[in-house]
């Protein structure tokens, strides 16, 4: 097998007061990723070392870290094309509680403050069956429900770099999400905090949450949809006065 250094900017905040970096030289081959590096470390080197992960398949969104200065899944990245080697980071942006282990309160608060949830302002009975939609209506959120709280979007965002006010692709995508569902009733309860000052209007349109997103959710149109959609139902808003209906 092969050998490669692997990088951790490691912090342990009980003896450490900055962090610091450590390298472990590891053997690899080809079908290792790099989290499976980060286990051979775990397993084999130094047991100290601390970092999420859980599902390995790119679905579960834990193992989000900074992959030679990148947002990258790391379970979805191969040690084969780094062979100079590899440095790995708490995502940026983030507070860190141990090494790679970032403090998600925040961006999990965020999430909440959109409603992700259907909004009905009355229920039909159970009795009258679900709440059919076309192909062509499921088509029109579908993009955006493949979301999956891995928080690279966060860590790529200059804007929530600069001002942690910011609500955030994520949370904005999620939004849009709901907000295009033909079943959902809850749009002006979302507009009033996706359209707030930490908003959509924050947003300098970078696009780099879209680029380093795993699931091509593509959170950078998702924010300047609701950005035209804010505007249009502002102008109707005050040339019909009376409501939607």
């Amino acid at each position: 097998m092969n050998k490669i250094d692997i990088t951790v900017i490691r912090y342990d905040p009980e003896n450490s007061p900055a962090p610091f970096e450590q390298t472990y030289t590891i053997p690899y081959d080809d079908e290792m990723v790099v989290l499976d590096g980060l286990n051979y470390i775990k397993d084999h080197v130094d047991g100290s070392l601390s970092y999420r992960w859980s599902c390995r398949m790119g679905v579960c969104g834990s193992c989000g870290m900074m992959v030679n200065g990148e947002a990258k899944l790391t379970c979805a990245v191969f040690l084969k094309d780094y062979p100079q080697g590899v440095q790995v980071g708490p995502l940026d942006h983030f507070p860190v509680i141990r090494d790679l282990v970032i403090e998600m309160d925040d961006f999990m608060d965020k999430l909440r403050a959109v409603k992700p949830w259907m909004i009905r302002e009355q229920e039909k009975p159970v009795e009258e069956g679900e709440y059919l939609q076309s192909p062509e209506e499921l088509q029109l959120f579908r993009q955006f429900s493949m979301c999956i709280n891995c928080a690279l979007c966060y860590a790529a965002c200059p804007v929530y770099a600069a001002d942690q006010t910011f609500i955030g692709p994520a949370a904005i995508a999620l939004a849009h999400r709901y907000d295009m569902d033909s079943r959902e009733e809850g749009q002006d309860q979302r507009a009033k905090v996706i359209g707030s000052h930490e908003g959509i209007w924050e947003c300098s349109f970078v696009g780099e949450c879209s680029v380093v997103c795993p699931k091509h959710v593509d959170p950078a149109a998702a924010i300047q949809r609701s950005k035209v959609q804010l505007t249009k139902d502002h102008i109707l808003g005050m040339l019909w006065p009376w409501g939607k209906s």
